[in-house]
């Protein structure tokens, strides 16, 4: 890769000329810019403590998935619905070797909390969530998925959230559990 400076580059004019607000459009050769490159903020309040929220960072969040929905309160109610249903229903609960179903609510509820911006908990305490490392030991059928599914339909619709985040929240549950399917259908697992 040379050296020289190249006139077609995004950072043409060096760095100063990259900060305004509006950002700087990344070149196409087909025309339309492809993106935009938004500057980097060099000043702002520091990322959010690993161990959880002090009152004094719950505002920062705000910005977030996370804050927007109701933060730590907003999450706690839909992962614990969700656990009862997980509870209720014997194909699901039978995947738990743990009498007490408490460590995996709170072990999911700190990993949807980081995925949608809230305190790094999970990672600090279990390292990379690595979902499907995670779920490889168990049979995780289509009907299974489904199960999952509707046990955590309960949890989402508990928390009332905006059409928008509730849209955005539910996207995310399908492709998720649609990605942990590893075995066959099993016919007795049927609804």
């Amino acid at each position: 890769m040379s050296s020289q400076h190249n006139p077609t580059s995004p950072f043409a004019n060096g760095p100063a000329a990259n900060d305004a607000a509006e950002g700087t459009p990344i070149p196409s050769r087909f025309g339309e810019p492809l993106a935009t490159l938004l500057p980097i903020p060099t000043v702002g309040k520091p990322l959010p403590s690993t161990s959880g929220p002090t009152p004094d960072e719950a505002e920062d969040y705000s910005d977030t998935f996370y804050g927007q929905v109701g933060g730590h309160e907003t999450f706690k109610k839909m992962i614990h619905v969700f656990y009862q249903g997980i509870a209720a229903d014997p194909v699901l609960r039978a995947m738990y070797a743990e009498e007490d179903l408490g460590p995996a609510e709170h072990r999911m509820l700190m990993f949807i909390e980081q995925y949608w911006g809230g305190p790094r908990t999970y990672l600090e305490e279990r390292g990379h969530p690595r979902l499907r490392m995670r779920h490889m030991p168990f049979a995780v059928t289509p009907e299974a998925r489904d199960r999952w599914l509707v046990a955590m339909r309960k949890g989402v619709d508990s928390v009332e959230l905006s059409p928008m985040h509730e849209a955005t929240l539910w996207d995310y549950m399908e492709r998720a559990a649609a990605s942990l399917v590893n075995a066959a259908s099993v016919p007795s697992q049927a609804l």
